[in-house]
């Protein structure tokens, strides 16, 4: 079974009382819930975390390197600034992974600093504005990539 990881960044363990009205009313752990029903339903093994880490995000990306997996990555806050997220997510796709950056907002539709990704570039696409459905979109483009049945 092909294994992805859905990672994510800061804050995003708040999903559910941070800004409902920007994030949905949805809590992280229904997002884990979530995120392992859609892998299972596309033939994938989805593993789900988040961190606040920039340095424990950096190493759960080098581990997708080493172990072969595939990434969706929802970088938060690091989207905007984190070279070394970048780095590390362009490691993922020169090795021939999939990796697409995720948000849950549209970052073009807020504040002028949420325009730019440093992620983007190295990302091999990105799915943003649609909330969790986001997340649900990312899988298909992996599961379509990777050679499994997308649902």
């Amino acid at each position: 079974m092909t294994r992805v990881l859905l990672l994510n960044g800061p804050n995003l363990g708040r999903l559910g009382v941070r800004e409902p009205d920007v994030y949905g009313s949805a809590s992280y752990t229904d997002l884990v819930a979530a995120g392992e029903r859609w892998g299972a339903e596309r033939g994938l093994d989805v593993v789900v975390r988040q961190t606040d880490s920039e340095s424990e995000l950096v190493g759960w990306l080098h581990e997708a390197v080493d172990s072969g997996a595939h990434v969706v990555l929802n970088p938060a806050a690091f989207t905007h600034y984190s070279y070394a997220v970048r780095d590390a997510a362009a490691q993922v796709t020169k090795a021939g992974l999939v990796l697409v950056e995720v948000h849950l907002s549209n970052p073009y539709a807020r504040e002028e600093f949420r325009h730019t990704s440093v992620i983007g570039a190295v990302a091999t696409g990105t799915i943003a504005g649609f909330g969790f459905d986001s997340y649900r979109l990312a899988l298909d483009a992996v599961a379509g990539r990777v050679g499994q049945s997308s649902v």
